[in-house]
């Protein structure tokens, strides 16, 4: 058995809340490390938090190596103060979902690229077992936290898929905000072989209400995409359930889309108010599409899907109306101008942080706090490469 084999096994076979002690346990063993901590990213993406001292201050994203570590995904190196060390600096990620930094120190004579690329596959082991540990511990979830999560953010962080996702088709990045006391707004995503299916829903009202209408509107989507049908009728579904609940008194406004990876068509049902940008080039524009009802307004609503075709290299961003509809303090929709210059200074940012970015220049343009929701999914289309023959 080799040692990185014998790490795995390790770690495999620890309790879910033993991964880190375990993991330090091992690296120090095989490695000569000298220390191993692991920082969680926080659920508004602005801070790293220690899982051994959760209650310790947190690093910044901007301005710690380990932040920077965390924002270009590369393994970085810090030379330790009075001391012949290094700490090593490795991304924690799941398939494009960015979890946090793993910081292994190593005696400087034991520090070699080889070693490293060891631990940055080790970082990726710790990755996937603290998703697989999550069901069963609350510890991972905890140390996320800067302050407490309101019952209805709780429920909506509860819902979601990840934050970001990459593939050889497409990446996605996805952020809601205020992430500690978000309302209605949501997303999903699925892929499978053949098609992506993504959806932003936002259920009306405040609170609890708007929570327990989402995850209705939510669940209700994939239940019907779990039965293989399309999206017109996964819409139609959802549609009949929200309203036998609510009896039109509640509603959820829905943007569904259903990629086809092998050839870039898109079928689209727009029920409400989330909008749909496209970035091609150096061209920024809001993709007009057919309005049709929200879910659950009226009873039994036909939906159907209109068809668009997005190309490699094109940026789609779906926004909440909490994003378009924000005001500057001169009572400017950011909408009419400010969002578009947005999009096009976050291009080269890859999408997983382009969310993040973009609320951050949302907060600057408001200039004062709101109570409403924000959502922003961002994704990259690169297609399916040609088959060769």
């Amino acid at each position: 058995m080799n040692r990185r084999t014998d790490i795995e096994a390790a770690v495999r076979a620890a309790a879910p809340h033993a991964l880190l002690a375990t993991l330090r346990t091992k690296l120090g063993n095989v490695y000569g490390a000298l220390a191993v901590e692991l920082h969680l990213a926080d659920y508004a993406l602005r801070v790293l938090k220690s899982l051994d001292h959760p209650e310790g201050e947190p690093l910044s994203l901007d301005n710690s190596p380990e932040g920077r570590a965390f924002g270009s995904q590369e393994p970085r190196e810090q030379q330790v103060r009075h001391d012949e060390a290094v700490d090593h600096h490795l991304p924690v990620t799941v398939r494009g979902e960015r979890l946090g930094i793993l910081t292994v120190r190593l005696p400087q004579t034991l520090s070699t690229p080889e070693l490293v690329g060891e631990l940055t596959r080790v970082a990726d082991l710790l990755g996937h077992e603290i998703l697989v540990a999550e069901r069963d511990t609350d510890l991972y979830q905890r140390a996320r936290r800067t302050t407490r999560l309101t019952l209805a953010a709780e429920m909506q962080w509860q819902l979601l898929p990840a934050r970001a996702c990459a593939v050889g088709e497409f990446a996605i990045g996805a952020q809601l905000e205020p992430a500690y006391a978000i309302h209605g707004d949501n997303f999903d995503w699925a892929a499978d072989a053949d098609e992506l299916t993504v959806a932003v829903t936002n259920g009306m009202g405040e609170g609890i209400q708007a929570s327990l209408l989402t995850n209705l509107a939510v669940n209700a989507l994939r239940n019907a995409r779990r039965a293989g049908i399309g999206i017109a009728d996964q819409a139609a579904l959802a549609d009949q359930a929200i309203y036998e609940q609510h009896r039109g008194a509640w509603h959820v406004s829905t943007l569904l889309l259903r990629f086809d990876l092998a050839t870039g068509r898109v079928g689209v049902v727009d029920a409400g108010s989330p909008q749909l940008w496209l970035q091609r080039g150096r061209t920024v524009r809001r993709v007009e599409l057919e309005a049709q009802l929200p879910l659950g307004m009226f009873e039994e609503s036909q939906y159907t899907a209109q068809e668009l075709a997005v190309e490699p290299g094109d940026r789609l961003l779906l926004l909440s109306d909490g994003v378009y509809e924000a005001l500057s303090p001169l009572g400017e929709a950011y909408g009419d101008r400010a969002l578009a210059r947005a999009i096009q200074s976050t291009r080269l940012l890859p999408a997983a942080t382009v969310p993040r970015a973009m609320l951050g220049e949302l907060a600057e343009y408001r200039g004062a706090e709101t109570l409403d929701d924000a959502l922003v999914l961002c994704l990259d289309w690169f297609g399916r490469p040609a088959a060769t023959g």
